[in-house]
């Protein structure tokens, strides 16, 4: 009935909206059907109900990419720097998502984490993680070793902090309940609805799929892992490009879920934008360990032999990569060595939990990271929204994008109103 009622409305709009829309049958066009894609679709038809908003996905259901192949932690803001986009979108994006899924029945949980020092020389860090976390008010509590045996039992370390915001959920989930919302209040989502091809007009802009032309006033790229290219497409200058990170996972067997009952971290580097090897109970009760951080030879290369020799072309003639390379070979030996190496993997891990053995150890999907970097060879730290309209332009939306991902949406919806 609800459906019925939203096609109605659709009709309705289209008739009103003829005279002033010129030859547009669409007032906006999201491209990607992610988890921002789907939150900036379902904003807009909550701030402006009459606005014709039909979201482009090129598979054949929502979050197949970044939103369904993460860890599912609703991350607390911990870690981004004061007054950063990441830091404000975090804080306030976990306590919405904790909300939406309580509203719609998605299976999430306020679990807190804990990271820890395993080394002296992660003390400061550790340090300064406390006092960030504070300045962007989050509810931090410094523990000695006994401490952390009151949460986690079998990790050890010789100091760490527990993040009481941080939680876990089934982001997968929250996309499909958001384009369930968006569909509700009037908007339409094309699954195998690849774009092909980005056409500036008098009138508007003209999107040519698979099989249809579409006529908008204004476009939303949330394209994700081939965000860059869209912009391209569109005739703009991304100034960037993603160079694709394969995230590489285990779990643990059944036998020894016991090892881990929440959420554990190490100490990150700042000079490396991944946080390393942590350990993440998930909503299914499965204990998820990893990522390494390896590059990946396609932009959704889940899996070693998976290659595209376009998306590896494109890597390789970009100098940011080269640049990257230079800058940390030392890391990415290390991720490297781990990804190739089950022992080395272990021993890894072994520092936070020392009671794991190789046998307890069982892969698990892999994930990609859209890592947005310069032509400088500089990694994209934040969410980085451009573009000038009829265009508005995701290229980078990092983790926290999943927890962000509402007020992100309605910030994107804002931006895309006004080029209206």
């Amino acid at each position: 009935m609800a459906r019925a009622r939203a096609a109605a409305a659709r009709t309705a709009d289209r008739s009103a909206h003829a005279g002033h829309t010129g030859r547009a049958d669409h007032d906006v066009v999201v491209i990607g059907a992610g988890i921002v894609g789907l939150s900036t679709a379902y904003a807009i038809t909550r701030a402006s109900p009459r606005t014709r908003v039909t979201v482009l996905e090129k598979e054949t259901a929502p979050a197949r990419h970044q939103t369904g192949r993460n860890s599912g932690v609703i991350h607390s803001g911990i870690y981004y720097h004061p007054g950063s986009l990441k830091a404000r979108y975090a804080v306030q994006g976990a306590a919405e998502m904790v909300k939406f899924c309580t509203e719609h029945d998605i299976p999430h949980e306020v679990t807190g984490k804990l990271i820890v020092a395993t080394e002296r020389e992660e003390l400061p860090r550790l340090h300064s993680l406390v006092q960030r976390g504070r300045e962007n008010g989050i509810p931090v509590r410094e523990l000695v070793p006994s401490q952390i045996a009151e949460y986690e039992p079998h990790v050890r370390g010789i100091a760490a902090i527990h993040v009481g915001t941080t939680g876990i959920c089934d982001f997968a989930a929250v996309a499909r309940t958001l384009a369930r919302l968006a569909e509700d209040a009037g908007a339409t989502i094309r699954y195998g609805s690849r774009v092909r091809a980005i056409t500036r007009t008098a009138e508007g802009v003209i999107i040519s799929t698979d099989g249809a032309e579409l006529r908008t006033r204004a476009v939303v790229n949330c394209a994700g892992l081939h965000c860059d290219r869209i912009a391209r497409l569109a005739g703009d200058d991304p100034g960037m490009r993603i160079i694709p990170f394969r995230g590489e996972f285990y779990e643990l067997v059944p036998s020894r879920h016991e090892l881990v009952h929440g959420l554990v971290y190490p100490v990150p580097d700042p000079a490396f934008p991944f946080l390393g090897v942590h350990l993440t109970r998930g909503v299914d009760g499965g204990v998820h360990i990893g990522p390494n951080a390896v590059p990946a030879l396609a932009r959704e290369g889940y899996r070693r032999r998976d290659l595209r020799p376009r998306d590896l072309a494109d890597t390789a003639a970009f100098p940011g990569t080269w640049r990257i390379a230079r800058r940390h070979w030392k890391y990415e030996i290390d991720e490297i060595r781990r990804s190739l190496s089950k022992r080395a993997f272990t021993q890894a891990v072994q520092r936070l939990l020392p009671d794991v053995r190789a046998e307890d150890l069982i892969p698990a999907p892999s994930g990609v990271r859209a890592q947005a970097v310069l032509a400088d060879g500089t990694l994209v730290d934040d969410f980085l929204l451009a573009g000038k309209p009829p265009f508005v332009h995701v290229l980078n939306a990092p983790s926290p994008a999943a927890t962000a991902s509402l007020p992100i949406g309605r910030e994107i919806a804002r931006r895309t109103l006004e080029a209206l």
